[in-house]
């Protein structure tokens, strides 16, 4: 169901046809960049966290990770990823297939930074076995972002 949200939502801003759907699992980056056929760093990967009782999704390169002390500047709180029942339950996806498409009202999505540095990344549609294959000024209009943040580290 949430991959038939999210490919719902694509078609909708004329991004349908950019989908895969695979035989495999994409449900991890390394998984994700199999099935694709791409380095991993470019799969865009959707992190699921609460800023208090609020979702938030940061969409990141699949070689960076989430940078703590930048993440607790930029949000003022403490980073706490959703467990996979809140993940579900908030955004609308199932951990594996988390993505910034076809969401639940009232999660704010994020772009991070080192996703800056490619032309076409690859984030999740929605499943574990799934893909869409975006430019980086498609996946901000797709992803109705609130904007960009710098939390991340290790891609630099």
């Amino acid at each position: 169901m949430a991959f038939d949200a999210a490919k719902e939502y694509l078609e909708k801003i004329g991004l349908g046809d950019r989908v895969k759907e695979f035989d495999v699992s994409s449900a991890t980056v390394e998984l994700a960049a199999q099935a694709v056929g791409c380095e991993p760093a470019h799969i865009a990967k959707t992190l699921s966290f609460l800023v208090g009782d609020e979702g938030i999704l940061i969409v990141a390169a699949g070689d960076a990770k989430v940078d703590n002390h930048k993440y607790k500047e930029t949000f003022h709180a403490k980073a706490k990823m959703m467990t996979p029942q809140q993940a579900v339950e908030l955004v609308g996806h199932a951990v594996g297939g988390v993505c910034p498409f076809g969401i639940k009202p009232g999660i704010k999505v994020y772009l991070d930074e080192s996703l800056k540095r490619f032309d076409i990344v690859y984030p999740a549609c929605g499943s574990a076995n799934s893909a869409v294959k975006l430019t980086i000024p498609e996946l901000e209009r797709a992803s109705a972002c609130e904007g960009w943040v710098d939390v991340c580290k290790g891609w630099e």
